[in-house]
């Protein structure tokens, strides 16, 4: 697993996975190239301030501010889209993709039963209908989808014949995929509710008829389409692999040296071709169910080539020589690329991220240092690391001014948000002292922190090796935290190295990474409860460790459960308020996000919301 090149993304629209928790995220650290830049000459903090506003101003001025949420132009069929990944897919099955780049390929064969519009925020029909039947008096609810009557399974290699998507695919794939542990698939543990007394009760799918899929909850929850909405796989093949051989039989199925040609696929593509090392080839499924308002079949591209790039510079020269329809911009392309003379090609400007990179701290007692973690288990200290992190000088320095103080909890698209929940221990050295002398910890003689017992307070910090963001950042982090007696030494380590620490040994101090976006408040189930296996700084905990820790568990499920709004948000209001003050986490910046495309496209709209959608992108001189 590594940090993931976005420009995957663009090849195939941006498909929201509102079905899953973070659990599904891969751990990812901040991808990208950025040094902190050359010695600048010796300005005021105000000249300074001013020439990085300036020439934000300028760079900003150069782009194209293009929001989505907006009507799609009617347009034809036709052309071929060139992308790229950077690395050769791992697998063809579902099941085991695992990589973003894997996921970039296999997941334009599939979709979901519901769709959801981030610009109304709303859930929307997508290849079912659906309703929700609430029984208060027994404090349970339905969720019934309705599949349409037009969707088949096809082939590439026999396209003419299709199979009927039914309910019983819907059935199959979730009590006997998703719904066997022993195949490990993240949709499994959103089939279990918690229930008021502390027990688990499962989500139960039934089959009405042959299109018709019911999905009761044992009781009622706030947002019952975001847990029961699912992608699935076509039945007459797994379920006659399971039967055969077992788990392994279904997690066997479709490696890449299977022809992708025989590839059932209910999305808008087919894979094509593979050629390991070179590329990888999709072309258009015409049975796809979903239409533009003039009746015709999206999407409109006719095929899109993933050529296998590892390296960003080489990506970067594709696009600039038309062999790459378009290109996520690093902090050190925007010179060279706002400066082309008479560009054939747009920069949009997509906005402020909608999730950050954040710092961890190790709370574990089992596995971390005993000194170590008598510092970090109190909460002044992490309160302390957070006003000794100095947000606006990264946003200057690693993202040229092109980056914001990540200060929220929640994303700005979560329906709780709220802009006055803050966090409240920002950039303050003093305070950062003052917070350190609360709990014994004071400079020595030479001015180095020392604790009551006399112990230098120094820490190890942990990023990945080929993250040269992250290891900007952490070295900010280390100069800030040098500024006050406090050595923390930066330790880039390989990435599998890092995911192993993080998720299986636990033997680290602090590190950096990214596990996705609060976009919704009851994401996450498996990162901010105690007993998560994703809680990273104390993870599995069979009971909570911490009086914060339970109320944050208990906070969670009651917002779960809470169907009234004003109530609800009560609950987050304090579920927010509670996670920032307490710091396990301490988030970055939001950098704004830039995208490339070549003009030869129409129906571009690009933001950090809803992405690029490519169901729409139509060749201009084919009109």
């Amino acid at each position: 697993m590594r940090a993931v090149h976005t420009d995957q993304s663009i090849v195939m629209r941006c498909r929201r996975q509102v079905a899953c928790t973070i659990a599904a995220v891969a751990l990812g650290l901040m991808a990208g190239t950025a040094g902190a830049g050359a010695v600048e000459e010796e300005l005021s903090e105000g000249e300074a301030l001013s020439q990085r506003e300036q020439a934000r101003a300028e760079i900003l001025a150069k782009t194209v501010s293009r929001p989505g949420g907006q009507a799609w132009a009617l347009g034809t069929v036709g052309g071929t889209w060139l992308s790229s990944i950077n690395n050769d897919p791992k697998t063809f099955n579902t099941l085991t993709a695992r990589d973003g780049d894997t996921r970039a390929v296999v997941d334009v064969l599939f979709d979901y039963l519901a769709d959801y519009d981030p610009y109304v925020r709303e859930f929307m029909p997508n290849l079912a209908s659906f309703e929700v039947e609430v029984d208060e008096e027994a404090d349970s609810l339905s969720v019934i989808y309705t599949l349409r009557d037009d969707l088949y399974w096809t082939t590439l290699a026999d396209p003419d014949t299709r199979v009927p998507v039914t309910a019983d695919d819907v059935i199959f794939w979730y009590d006997e995929i998703e719904g066997d542990q022993e195949l490990q698939q993240p949709g499994y543990t959103r089939q279990l509710i918690e229930m008021a007394d502390g027990s688990k009760a499962r989500i139960e799918a039934t089959r009405i008829d042959q299109r018709t899929v019911a999905f009761h909850y044992p009781r009622i929850v706030a947002n019952p389409i975001l847990s029961s909405n699912m992608k699935f796989g076509p039945r007459y093949l797994y379920e006659p692999a399971k039967r055969e051989g077992g788990a392994e039989g279904v997690l066997n199925l479709f490696s890449v040296d299977t022809d992708p040609a025989t590839i059932p696929s209910i999305g808008p593509y087919y894979i094509a071709e593979y050629e390991p090392g070179v590329r990888v080839v999709v072309v258009r499924n015409p049975h796809y169910w979903k239409q533009d308002a003039a009746g015709v079949t999206l999407p409109y591209l006719e095929r899109a080539i993933y050529q296998i790039v590892p390296d960003r510079n080489t990506e970067l020269l594709l696009f600039k020589e038309g062999n790459k329809d378009a290109y996520t911009l690093r902090p050190e392309d925007l010179d060279e690329l706002l400066n082309v003379e008479d560009p054939d090609f747009t920069v949009y400007n997509g906005g402020a991220s909608l999730g950050s990179a954040f710092i961890a701290f190790n709370q574990n007692p089992d596995t971390m240092n005993s000194l170590v973690y008598s510092w970090f288990s109190q909460v002044q200290f992490r309160q302390a690391m957070s006003a000794v992190l100095n947000r606006d000088r990264i946003a200057s320095q690693v993202y040229r001014g092109l980056a914001e103080p990540a200060l929220h909890f929640f994303a700005r698209a979560n329906p709780y948000f709220d802009e006055s929940i803050r966090q409240r221990f920002t950039y303050d050295p003093e305070r950062a002292r003052a917070l350190l002398a609360e709990i014994g910890i004071r400079p020595n003689a030479g001015g180095l922190m020392e604790d009551a017992a006399g112990n230098h307070v120094e820490f190890n910090i942990h990023v990945g090796a080929e993250n040269n963001v992250g290891i900007d950042v952490m070295n900010i982090f280390a100069d800030e935290l040098k500024a006050i007696g406090i050595t923390g030494n930066v330790r880039p380590v390989d990435f599998q190295k890092l995911v192993e620490m993080l998720t299986s040994t636990y033997d680290w101090h602090v590190a950096t990474a990214s596990l996705g976006t609060n976009y919704w408040p009851e994401g996450g189930s498996n990162v901010w409860r105690s007993k998560g296996n994703f809680h990273l700084w104390h993870p599995l905990q069979e009971e909570p460790a911490t009086e914060w820790e339970a109320r944050v568990d208990y906070l969670y499920n009651e917002g779960r459960f809470t169907i009234d709004a004003e109530k609800a948000k009560a609950i987050y209001d304090e579920y927010q308020r509670l996670l920032l003050d307490q710091v396990p986490k301490m988030y970055l910046v939001h950098p704004l996000s830039f995208v490339a495309v070549h003009n030869k496209w129409g129906n571009v709209f690009y933001d950090t919301l809803g992405g690029l959608n490519s169901d729409y992108f139509y060749l201009l001189d084919a009109e």
